[in-house]
């Protein structure tokens, strides 16, 4: 499972491009590149907050969990390997 976000998403529907959202956040050009172009490994706190107030929306909003991604990893990988993985429900 991998975070991803929506801020190409957000950006596009507020007809913004990297520069408008340095100037009225203060983030700098590099972490807004990152989180556009999804090669960001991290998020803080304050970078969220601050595009949250700019875009006037929730975490929730530019903020998701991609399980495809990982579901498709998992069947590959299952497919090579033709191991069954058991999960004990107790022990999570």
């Amino acid at each position: 499972m991998k975070v991803k976000n929506n801020l190409r998403i957000l950006m596009a529907q507020h007809k913004m491009n990297i520069q408008d959202v340095h100037e009225k956040t203060g983030l700098s050009r590099t972490t807004i590149s990152k989180l556009y172009n999804e090669t960001s490994t991290t998020i803080g706190f304050e970078t969220i907050y601050q595009l949250c107030k700019l875009f006037d929306c929730d975490v929730s909003d530019l903020l998701f969990l991609n399980d495809e991604e990982s579901k498709s990893l998992t069947s590959n990988s299952n497919k090579h390997t033709k191991q069954r993985v058991y999960y004990d429900e107790e022990s999570e």
